[in-house]
């Protein structure tokens, strides 16, 4: 299997410098780019194409919060990784809403951040425990309303259920018969339908509603 490639944007030298050697140091992930700042990391990615990125918060330009919003407007597929000192409420859910799929603390241990990195890319959501505690005890993710539920194509409504099942975008396409590609597209279109930017809320949203639990 190909590892995963990974971008790092992350403005301290010496902690990214330690990121790219842990990255680089597991079978199954290779670091293609790191950046000190969000304007080099849109760049960079954008030439590169990683998997997954692993992004700092603060950051000497945009925020890491705002850099990861762009990026999931330009490349919805594109898996992110929060990698910070933050664990307030707000910086979490703001990054979380941005698209982030995971989000971990800078005092994780390189075993916890390369699993994640696979987690991540697998289809997961993985978070320091702290973190996870704070999500299950204030975030609530408001339930589709209706017309976002009858907006989605009879595809798209299969794609989300599938992702409501822990299934992976790869695990997708080969259970419904179409590509990879394909089924990144409609991603894009779910996320914009239910006006959310990243598969964790899509799913959330879509588990809340209660046109899910009637059958529509």
């Amino acid at each position: 299997m190909n590892p995963i490639t990974v971008a790092i944007v992350e403005d301290n030298a010496a902690f990214c410098a330690s990121l790219e050697q842990i990255i680089n140091a597991s079978a199954s992930c290779r670091c293609v780019c790191a950046s000190r700042n969000a304007g080099d990391g849109l760049r960079a990615i954008a030439r590169h194409r990683p998997q997954v990125v692993v992004m700092d918060i603060n950051l000497p330009d945009l925020t890491g919060i705002e850099c990861t919003a762009r990026l999931k407007r330009q490349q919805p597929e594109l898996q992110i990784l929060i990698l910070t000192v933050y664990n307030d409420a707000r910086q979490i859910f703001r990054a979380l809403e941005a698209g982030a799929s995971g989000y971990l603390l800078k005092r994780s241990t390189p075993e916890e951040i390369v699993r994640a990195i696979v987690d991540v890319q697998a289809g997961g959501a993985p978070m320091s425990a702290e973190i996870a505690r704070k999500v299950v005890q204030s975030f609530q993710q408001p339930a589709a309303r209706a017309e976002e539920i009858a907006a989605l194509t009879p595809r798209e409504s299969e794609i989300l259920q599938l992702l409501a099942e822990g299934h992976a975008s790869k695990e997708i396409a080969d259970e419904i018969g179409v590509s990879y590609t394909t089924v990144c597209t409609h991603l894009g279109n779910i996320y914009g339908k239910l006006q959310v930017r990243s598969r964790t809320a899509a799913v959330a949203k879509y588990l809340q509603s209660d046109k899910r639990t009637s059958g529509v």
